[in-house]
């Protein structure tokens, strides 16, 4: 048999190493549950001042009222293209800082919730008419939205985006306002 001096040391070592008591890692974080889609929100009443974006004179209101199946929106804008179609739009995040209400982030739509990949944009656009003072009065319903309590198709806290109209197409922001909660 063959001796080797440095060998009962490593064998020591490595049971030593063994015997250490290892720090646990620590727990992964559970990642919480997506929202669910709600048939009633906690609110029933919000507000939106709609003000100028992207350097035009357009500005108005709208009032919301949770309805069966989605939320009512009724309200006036003035300053609008004369006889022209125009898009009023929910968008993700209640910010219209930006000059041109990019900060709204992109259009929201709460038959999809959470998830907006592969939403089109437009796709769920409310379509107002202006008359030939260039105002629109609306009363429409964004289907499968509701005010208040968070749940993936909640709108309150979001911005409402008035787009310009171009001959055939919806063009820029022109307007934006958030949805605030009023009762």
């Amino acid at each position: 048999m063959n001796f080797r001096p440095g060998l009962p040391c490593a064998v020591l070592l490595l049971s030593a190493c063994a015997a250490t008591p290892r720090t646990p890692s620590p727990p992964v974080p559970a990642t919480p549950p997506p929202p669910v889609h709600a048939t009633v929100g906690t609110a029933q009443e919000a507000f939106v001042p709609l003000a100028s974006a992207s350097g035009s004179l357009v500005s108005g209101r709208a009032s919301l009222l949770a309805a069966d199946g989605g939320v009512r929106v009724t309200g006036e804008v003035g300053g609008l293209v004369r006889n022209g179609a125009h898009g009023l739009q929910v968008h993700e995040r209640g910010d219209c800082s930006a000059a041109d209400a990019s900060s709204a982030g992109a259009y929201f739509d709460p038959a999809a919730g959470a998830d907006q990949r592969g939403v089109v944009a437009g796709a769920g656009t409310l379509r107002i008419v202006a008359d030939a003072e260039g105002v629109a009065r609306f009363d429409l319903q964004v289907p499968g939205a509701v005010l208040g309590g968070g749940a993936a198709n909640d709108i309150a806290g979001r911005a409402l985006v008035v787009s310009g109209a171009t001959p055939g197409s919806f063009s820029a922001r022109v307007a934006c306002g958030v949805i605030r909660v009023v009762r």
